[in-house]
């Protein structure tokens, strides 16, 4: 009796962390929507000239934004809609779209049915209404050609004449950070360089033994565990040299003199990173890498901090690009 005791509590135990480190996410994923709605929405709406943003979701077909709105059940239809009535917070409802979790956001001011689009809209009467229609990004095309159809039916000619693309209000919702979004980044990228630095290391990579994908699954393995999402389909393991790429993630087995470089991402809370190592699997012998080799990682932690000194905020990434390579190359201003 005392064993089963013993194991229930165990189980009690590691079934409480678990959903501590649910919550833990769900929290920090919640406190970036709340924040985005405060401090991003309201700006990112007024300089896209847009008063109504009506984002629009179909069962089992949703919109990219779906999981930074807070989610929820869709029937049938369902709307996410922001509204600029002229005061400092933006108007946001949900119609159509329900759920425990998405009214525990305390992020939208009225839940309402799919049924009151029409009246909803027709009560704001606004001049240019913003839908996720992009022919250039997208992500910011999550609008099906159906949905605009039957947006149109439902609101009439009046409103589908003042239908507007989204995809900069879109763009520019996504692009503008928030400290809180800042910090989830940093949590990612502190997985990725976990895990890199384990994957390229005798805890994982016996020479003569191990594969290229044998490193790539132990990867994907980490992910699994550590309840992680990527955009990379599998990790990019190359093996690398003067000739360029022999081969990616495939069975060719990893060899002393070999130089190794690794290319892919982690996902948490919707942030996604993408992270380049390199490393060199020393031969027999050998205590220190060749000298060209650290000549090259040398030359490229001068430029990285170059990079770092050169980049600033408020200009377009092009100037940023000019800069940097202005800065590399100091004869570029006689030249031109």
């Amino acid at each position: 009796m005392k064993k089963i005791t013993l194991a229930f509590l165990a189980v009690l135990c590691i079934t409480t962390v678990f959903s501590q480190e649910a919550f833990r996410r769900w929290r920090k994923s919640n406190q970036i929507r709340l924040d985005k709605f405060d401090l991003i929405l309201p700006e990112v709406m007024r300089e896209n000239k847009i008063d109504m943003w009506i984002i629009m979701c179909r069962e089992g077909n949703f919109d990219p934004l779906y999981q930074e709105l807070g989610e929820g059940y869709v029937f049938h239809n369902g709307y996410y809609i922001f509204t600029d009535t002229g005061k400092q917070r933006i108007e946001r409802a949900v119609l159509g779209i329900d759920g425990y979790l998405l009214e525990e956001t305390k992020a939208y001011d009225y839940f309402g049915s799919e049924a009151e689009l029409k009246e909803f809209v027709t009560k704001r009467d606004p001049k240019r209404i913003g839908l996720n229609m992009s022919k250039d990004i997208g992500s910011a095309d999550g609008l099906s050609f159906t949905g605009r159809q039957e947006l149109a039916q439902l609101l009439g000619s009046k409103y589908e004449s003042r239908f507007v693309s989204a995809e900069k209000l879109f763009s520019d919702f996504r692009s503008r950070h928030v400290a809180s979004e800042i910090a989830a980044f940093t949590e990612a990228g502190d997985y990725s360089y976990q895990f890199a630095e384990r994957a390229l290391s005798n805890e994982v990579i016996t020479p003569g033994v191990t594969t290229l994908e044998d490193v790539a699954w132990w990867m994907k393995e980490q992910l699994f565990k550590n309840n992680l999402q990527s955009s990379f389909g599998m990790p990019s393991i190359y093996v690398t040299g003067p000739n360029g790429i022999e081969a990616t993630s495939t069975d060719r087995i990893i060899q002393r003199g070999d130089i190794l470089m690794l290319d892919w991402g982690v996902g948490y809370l919707n942030m996604y990173t993408d992270m380049k190592r390199m490393a060199y699997v020393l031969k027999e012998g050998e205590k220190d890498v060749p000298k060209s080799i650290q000549h090259a990682f040398d030359q490229a932690i001068k430029v990285r901090q170059v990079v770092i000194s050169t980049i600033k905020a408020g200009i377009t990434a092009k100037q940023n690009e000019i800069n940097i390579y202005k800065a590399l190359n100091p004869d570029y201003a006689l030249e031109n």
